[in-house]
């Protein structure tokens, strides 16, 4: 379907195990149509910067390639920013 080319894409940094992670997804499952769940496991050889990064912060959120939120999902800020891509 062409409108998928256009749905925004929500980046997780994640690890196993990660409780917050899978609390993170429950609170965004509502909105999972709206767009394109990408999930990086930062444990992983080939994401050791974004380990480096981001060890002690995940859950991160970068939504579009852009850094969003990190530890909880502050929906406020994920709907404006969700609507104001899907706008464009």
């Amino acid at each position: 379907c062409s409108t998928s080319a256009k749905k925004p894409v929500l980046t997780l940094f994640t690890k196993k195990p990660c409780p917050l992670c899978d609390e993170a997804k429950e609170v965004l499952e509502p909105y999972k149509r709206r767009f394109i769940l990408q999930e990086v496991d930062i444990t992983l050889p080939e994401n050791s910067a974004w380990n480096d990064k981001y060890k002690y912060d995940i859950p991160v959120f970068h939504l579009n390639g852009k850094f969003l939120m990190k530890h909880r999902v502050d929906i406020k800020k994920f709907e404006d920013q969700l609507t104001k891509l899907e706008l464009q």
